[in-house]
């Protein structure tokens, strides 16, 4: 359920992004037990490949989170290729960029923030937070965690590793699809609506964004 207040300014989630209405899932999605709040059991992971940042990501933003891989090696178990929410950048442009590590081939598309992290709606990321009930953006490290089906239908657990967001899994920070990111809400207000802080992108580009992070692989999240 959705509440306004004021148009799309006042456009927030009613709930937490995924902590209601969690039902089982069918058709052979993968799925699993709920993480704990700590990621899976650490496995060696392969060597962190050192690259330039692509022609399209930030330099200063891929170097940190190249350095939050490879500090979090052992705990991302795949690191063939990283994600990155650039939220220096505003919500109508596309800012989720999911970066092949040996190719350096680059994937972008939009993604919005919480609505804690943007208070008066200007569609720019003014604040991080890990606090419970911020309804905002964490900025750090995730790792993919498994999939289910809530309100919001398919979705993905993150587990934070920084102290930044570690909160994020007791928060029901995900990856979820939703019509307030749809590429119609540009046209009509110049912004995507707001997240309660969860990682929510169009509705038509969830499957892409699930094909190219998987699970076990790292999400950067951060403001440079």
């Amino acid at each position: 359920m959705l509440k306004a207040a004021g148009g799309l300014a006042g456009l927030v989630l009613a709930q937490g992004c995924t902590r209601n209405a969690i039902v089982p899932v069918a058709q052979n999605l993968p799925v699993g037990p709920m993480p704990q709040r700590l990621a899976s059991a650490a496995v060696p992971a392969a060597p962190v490949r050192k690259m330039l940042a692509p022609p399209t990501v930030n330099p200063g933003l891929f170097e940190r989170a190249h350095a939050a891989l490879q500090r979090h090696g052992g705990t991302v178990r795949k690191t063939d290729r990283i994600a990155i929410a650039d939220f220096a950048v505003d919500s109508a442009h596309p800012r989720f960029q999911f970066i092949d590590m040996y190719s350096g081939v680059v994937s972008a598309m939009r993604v919005s923030h919480g609505s804690g992290s943007d208070p008066r709606h200007r569609g720019m990321l003014d604040r991080f937070s890990n606090v419970p009930d911020s309804n905002a953006t964490s900025e750090g490290a995730f790792v993919t965690e498994n999939y289910y089906i809530g309100k919001h239908g398919r979705s993905q657990r993150l587990v934070g590793l920084d102290h930044t967001n570690d909160n994020a899994l007791m928060r029901a920070i995900v990856i979820h699809g939703a019509w307030y990111a749809n590429p119609e809400m540009i046209a009509q207000h110049g912004k995507l609506g707001r997240s309660q802080g969860c990682f929510a992108v169009a509705e038509g580009d969830l499957a892409r964004v699930f094909d190219l992070i998987g699970e076990g692989r790292m999400i950067y999240a951060a403001k440079v």
